[in-house]
């Protein structure tokens, strides 16, 4: 959800997109490695080029490749070639670190450093190698010496306050974190290192306000903006509080209005992301379509659903707005909440116009058709996006029910639903990886009942999220008691997607089982501030 928010961020006017680095497939590097290839070729033995196109490899992320070569080179290169075999050291450090084997990359280091003992680059690459693997004490010393090289060194008082936390000692390390402010105090990157600290440290006011501080310096500052996102998702209290003061000290800075519109969004709080949207439209703060869609997302999960299909019809009438798939996606759905099925189905011809590979736009086609009792055409769809969108389990939950519960074939249903158990791209904990419903649809209840509470127990829930899966999880297992349970906790954490609670009963992921529950009914009366004021 908050790749998605980022996402958004980035395509405000506010922020410059991030440039996406060419993949290794680009005919350039396709080139080079080419060259490459023709130069080992005639001599197997050139160490030179072992090494540049390790360094190629590398710089595409392709570890095992860049390894296997800098191996080589290694092993081809004289020991009279100290400078290159220096730089062939530290390439295979990094690989090493890159790939989590801090032992293999600390020996790597220490041979580099052996061959230049005061390269600022190694010595401070074998601090942060030492600090990782927990040698704390030879971490501080090398992060002393790159003082000695350097009196300015930024990456010195950083690592020392690192150190410093690791060792308890916060006085020092507030000390290390305001002297390395104190190195340029205009710089936004030195405000974003020293959140991260702050972080460590548990000073998570203090990490916000960093983090908001470097955007003010520089509003384009991507990594800032990612972060202060990120911090919504651990500390959402914390972020906002952060976001509420910088508004209240200048109420006008639309972007940090935006930034708290996006993660209150991302994070269901529905009203007030409203609230900062509007006020940003109101005050003429930007001028971005992006804001209404924004609005009309947020009025579809409270229900509102004619307000959101008003302000996206808004939105699709504004230059160039016809060109974003999310747009006819959201609109589909909304028309589909609606009942009206046929239009649902239009929206979301124009999303696949517009995008033909987008598995969400394939996935509400198909949703469109099956709420007009096209069960057929609805699975051919859905089949289309799950070769789009293969690692997804929810298109194996969905297509498992299109055929359990609409074309009566049970069978097909569980091999569906063990197809989605074999997806192995979420960490068992994940709770999005909607392992347990999988597993009680094959009446594996007991490990269905074992997943959930070992995510229960053992992950915080922000935002109500996993409290709300959980009660269907409950309430698809016929256990509507727990289900209600879960459901105060999701609301109490301010899960305000009044749609999910009232109207969405798509795969079988839903609490439709206990909705006509008179208890449930005035669970969600006691908590209409959360849609409603």
């Amino acid at each position: 959800m908050l790749k998605k928010f980022i996402l958004a961020l980035a395509a405000c006017a506010i922020f410059s997109p991030a440039v996406a680095q060419k993949g290794i497939d680009n005919p350039v590097t396709q080139a080079v490695l080419r060259v490459y290839e023709q130069q080992l070729k005639a001599d197997p033995n050139d160490y030179n080029s072992w090494f540049r196109r390790a360094n190629e490899y590398y710089r595409h992320d392709e570890y095992i490749r860049a390894m296997a070569d800098v191996n080589e080179a290694l092993r081809c290169t004289p020991a009279t070639e100290r400078d290159l075999r220096f730089q062939e050291y530290m390439l295979r450090a990094g690989i090493y670190n890159q790939t989590a084997h801090h032992l293999e990359a600390l020996a790597d280091l220490n041979s580099a450093v052996m061959l230049d003992a005061d390269n600022y680059h190694a010595i401070y690459q074998r601090a942060n190698t030492e600090f990782e693997l927990g040698m704390y004490t030879e971490a501080k010393t090398d992060y002393q010496r790159l003082q000695r090289l350097n009196s300015r060194s930024l990456e010195a008082l950083l690592g020392l306050a690192r150190v410093a936390v690791k060792e308890n000692n916060l006085g020092s390390a507030n000390e290390y974190l305001e002297q390395a402010v104190g190195l340029d105090v205009n710089n936004p990157e030195i405000y974003t290192r020293r959140a991260s600290v702050k972080k460590m440290m548990g000073n998570h006011n203090g990490a916000v306000e960093d983090l908001i501080v470097a955007l003010s310096i520089d509003s384009k500052n991507q990594k800032a903006l990612e972060s202060l996102v990120d911090y919504g998702n651990t500390n959402y209290v914390a972020t906002i509080n952060g976001l509420t003061n910088a508004i209240r000290q200048a109420p006008n800075v639309g972007m940090y209005r935006y930034i708290r519109g996006v993660i209150a969004q991302a994070h269901y709080n529905y009203l007030s992301a409203i609230d900062d949207y509007q006020y940003i439209i109101d005050n003429r703060l930007y001028n971005y379509s992006g804001l209404n869609a924004s609005i009309a997302e947020c009025q579809f999960y409270l229900g509102r659903f004619d307000e959101a299909l008003k302000e996206i019809n808004y939105v699709l009438g504004t230059p160039g707005a016809t060109n974003n798939a999310g747009y006819f996606i959201l609109k589909s759905k909304i028309l589909r909440a609606l009942g009206n099925n046929s239009e649902a189905v239009d929206a979301a011809a124009m999303a696949l116009a517009v995008a033909p590979n987008s598995a969400e736009a394939l996935a509400q086609m198909g949703l469109s058709y099956l709420s007009d009792g096209r069960a057929k055409e609805a699975m051919n769809l859905c089949n289309e996006a799950t070769l789009t969108d293969s690692e997804n389990p929810y298109y194996y939950m969905l297509r498992a029910w299109i055929q359990n519960d609409y074309m009566g074939n049970s069978q097909n249903a569980a091999s569906l639903y063990t197809q989605a158990l074999d997806i192995d791209v979420f960490h068992l904990e994940n709770i999005n990886s909607l392992r347990g419903f999988a597993l009680l649809f094959t009446d594996q209840t007991p490990q269905a009942e074992a997943w959930l509470n070992n995510i229960l127990t053992t992950v915080t829930d922000n935002d109500g999220h996993i409290h709300y899966l959980a009660a269907c999880y409950y309430a698809q297992a016929g256990n509507p008691d727990r289900a209600i349970d879960c459901a105060e906790t999701a609301l109490k954490a301010g899960y305000a997607n009044l749609y999910d609670w009232m109207n969405n009963n798509d795969a079988r992921i839903n609490v439709a089982p206990i909705r006509d529950e008179l208890r449930f009914l005035q669970l969600i009366n006691r908590y209409t501030g959360l849609f409603n004021r």
